[in-house]
């Protein structure tokens, strides 16, 4: 898009709520693109930008602003701006371990000897550009160099679906099952994975936890991913733990490194050890382990 365009730009405090309104947007305004970014300046605020071709609807946005908690969206006239090539230049190539999460403008430049996570420019939430999904995907490449048995694996709170395609990617005969409370991100993840020619190797489905029946049935897991944020993993670590086999681990992100200690106290509590931590970028990436028995 090079003509004349509109953006509304309006900030708010925390990532989920950031990317819970930027999804919003999408469902109820059908906008161009959106994008949601962390502004780097220790503030904690999150930027959501949505692009339209044509006036959006103030009262529209103004409704959907006062329901995130967030600023008025301040709404202008772009013109001869192109958006997607602006995001596309911000959305350089991730590289995580094996792992590179890349927009498809990025495609060719992937080498062979990696495997590459294709997300489009438009889903500027879930891309890996956020340390928790890097840490979450180097967290993974370990247990892979440690070839450590991924035979069933479980995304709860996919977004996107990168790390459930990551998994499907590295392990093409396991059972990768993903879910999310937003319909949205559970259809993204099914676009993604059919992008990546995972199309049938990763299940998504709407639902909280664990508890879609596909996920359920895929019990007991050799890995469980839940990329999402502290209050939450806290109370889902009974059925976490009620769904990782013994012997298997859990992937737990979403954590600044002053709540670690916290999660990490209460699963241990459901037989959960600490085996290794990624830090990134103010955030903490747990890789636990459920004893034997």
């Amino acid at each position: 898009m090079n003509g004349l365009c509109y953006v509304a730009l309006t900030t708010l405090p925390g990532e989920a709520p950031a990317q819970a309104l930027g999804e919003r947007i999408e469902e109820a305004m059908a906008p161009t693109g959106v994008g949601v970014f962390e502004v780097e300046d220790g503030s904690g605020l999150w930027e959501v930008g949505a692009y339209f071709d044509a006036q959006p609807d103030e009262t529209a946005l103004a409704l959907l602003a006062a329901v995130a908690g967030a600023k008025p969206f301040a709404v202008s006239e772009v013109g001869g701006h192109d958006w997607v090539a602006q995001v596309k230049r911000e959305l350089t190539p991730v590289p995580a371990g094996r792992f590179i999460v890349h927009g498809s403008h990025d495609r060719e430049t992937i080498p062979p000897n990696a495997i590459g996570l294709e997300i489009e420019a438009a889903m500027a939430f879930g891309t890996g550009h956020h340390g928790t999904t890097a840490g979450c995907l180097i967290a993974l490449d370990r247990l892979l160099r440690r070839k450590v048995p991924l035979s069933r694996v479980a995304d709860v709170g996919c977004g996107t679906g990168v790390l459930a395609m990551a998994a499907a990617a590295a392990r093409p005969r396991a059972f990768v099952a993903a879910t999310d409370i937003d319909a949205i991100a559970a259809q993204a993840t099914a676009a993604n994975a059919a992008a990546n020619r995972l199309r049938g190797r990763v299940r998504s489905g709407c639902a909280p936890g664990l508890s879609w029946p596909q996920m359920a049935k895929g019990a007991p897991y050799d890995l469980i991913f839940a990329n999402i944020l502290a209050r939450p993993l806290k109370r889902l670590a009974p059925s976490i733990a009620a769904s990782v086999r013994p012997g298997g681990r859990v992937i737990l992100s979403g954590l600044l490194l002053r709540q670690m200690s916290d999660v990490m106290g209460m699963y241990r509590a459901w037989g959960f050890a600490p085996e290794h931590i990624v830090k990134r970028e103010g955030w903490a990436t747990l890789t636990l382990r459920r004893a034997r028995r």
